[in-house]
């Protein structure tokens, strides 16, 4: 059913109270029962965010020269991620409104090296399967063609693959620290000395691992390098609203030098409305998202984010430990980051899946090989027993025998045995249109 425009205006309160019940439904978060998609750490910390973003709520970070305050605060935020990174005075970056933006940026930066400093009309890029599809779709959006490396049995990036597909129209290769499905850190020094004997640029997706990987190794644990301290690497994304517990939208995408940050921005000289510069794939930037990153960043300090990474290392290891002590489920690969997936060679885990979110779970699901997926954030620190109890209760009654509640397991199911992926992607637009109708 559609909805019109009221004619009427209507009280505040009567709005906001409109507005918030319409969560009932939504994923708990809050309290712990998701995986994906929410940072959460505490109520303090969310009223920081709300409070820093609420001050700049009009502002516009389109135009630095009208807001000299969004530009301090978007060039300290990408100093402090640069020192992180293990950048020099010679790195450069911006912020942007996520991942995918960040990711974006990052191709069409390699296409346009490409085109004015290689001659390369049509550059192609490599990647492993476990990439981002934030790196498909800018393959589509900025016309690359995209290559696909094979992982190994660990699950990082196959590098005889890699350097199988290189071709004289390569100009990136890319690896994940880590990558979303499995948490495992890609062999970033290899790639990158690879990419560097080529004459090409490496881009890091640190999207995911970016803020913690760092304090994760400060307390002791073995992390790869990853960044601008292996030589090689030319490009880093890093989303300061995942693990850098920051508003939403907030990233930052770094590069080896300002000659190639220049390949990122737009400029366009004969619009009639005036001189047009841009430094990323948006017009509008919203200021919230980039006052609240700063605020965060100078919240948390180090200290706050060693806490935070201290307690979800904690959480990630009594989580394997307890789902690998349960008949019949596995964890994949070795994860380095509060980030993994597990499966199962007798259970069927898609109706796993179902039946956890029968209890008011919502567990991710994966494919191939199936499995579902874990994103550890503080939030899960006090619940890791209930959920690992209904995880051992719910794998028991599915081996004996109960069937699982409906859900999507046969939905999985068929779209795992269908051989032509565009049928796949079929069902995927008709879903998107169901959702976005109308009504």
């Amino acid at each position: 059913m559609s909805k019109s425009l009221p004619k009427t205006k209507r009280a505040k309160d009567e709005v906001l109270a409109e507005l918030r019940a319409m969560r009932s439904e939504d994923a708990r978060w809050k309290e712990g029962r998701t995986f994906s998609l929410v940072y959460y750490v505490d109520e303090e910390h969310s009223r920081l965010l709300k409070e820093a973003y609420g001050e700049f709520l009009t502002e516009n970070g389109l135009s630095p020269l009208a807001f000299p305050s969004l530009r301090r605060m978007e060039a300290e935020v990408v100093s402090m991620a640069t020192g992180l990174f293990h950048g020099d005075d010679d790195v450069a970056g911006a912020m942007t409104t996520g991942g995918t933006e960040s990711i974006l940026m990052a191709v069409k930066a390699a296409r346009e090296w490409a085109r004015h400093e290689k001659g390369i009309a049509r550059p192609e890029i490599i990647v492993p399967t476990t990439i981002h599809p934030a790196f498909e779709k800018a393959a589509y959006y900025f016309d690359v063609t995209i290559r696909h490396a094979a992982t190994g049995p660990d699950f990082r990036v196959d590098l005889q693959d890699v350097e199988r597909l290189i071709t004289p129209q390569t100009v990136l290769l890319v690896g994940s620290a880590p990558p979303y499905p499995h948490g495992v850190v890609d062999p970033i020094t290899e790639l990158a000395a690879l990419a560097q004997s080529r004459g090409l640029l490496c881009h890091v997706d640190a999207c995911l691992g970016g803020f913690f990987l760092p304090f994760a190794r400060k307390l002791g644990r073995d992390i790869p390098p990853f960044d601008f301290q292996v030589p090689g690497v030319t490009s880093l994304s890093a989303d300061l609203h995942k693990y850098g517990y920051a508003a939403k939208g907030a990233s930052v995408v770094l590069y080896r030098n300002r000659a190639l940050r220049r390949h990122q921005f737009y400029t366009y000289a004969e619009w009639p409305g005036g001189l047009y510069a841009s430094p990323s794939m948006t017009g509008t930037r919203p200021g919230g998202a980039i006052a609240a990153a700063w605020a965060v960043m100078h919240y948390l300090g180090e200290e706050g984010y060693l806490d935070l990474a201290r307690r979800i290392l904690a959480t990630t290891d009594k989580l394997i430990a307890g789902i690998q002590a349960i008949p019949g489920l596995r964890v994949l690969g070795a994860p380095h980051a509060g980030v993994f997936a597990f499966t199962s060679d007798s259970l069927n885990v898609y109706e796993l899946g179902d039946a956890m979110e029968a209890r008011g779970w919502k567990l991710d699901r994966q494919q191939k090989p199936p499995a579902l997926h874990c994103m550890i954030t503080p939030a899960h620190e006090r619940i890791a027993d209930v959920l690992l109890a209904d995880l051992r209760d719910c794998a028991s009654k599915l081996a004996a025998g109960e069937p699982a509640p409906e859900g999507s397991a046969a939905m999985y199911g068929m779209m795992g045995t269908l051989p032509d992926r565009k049928e796949v992607d079929g069902f995927l637009l008709d879903f998107l249109d169901g959702v976005f109708d109308r009504g």
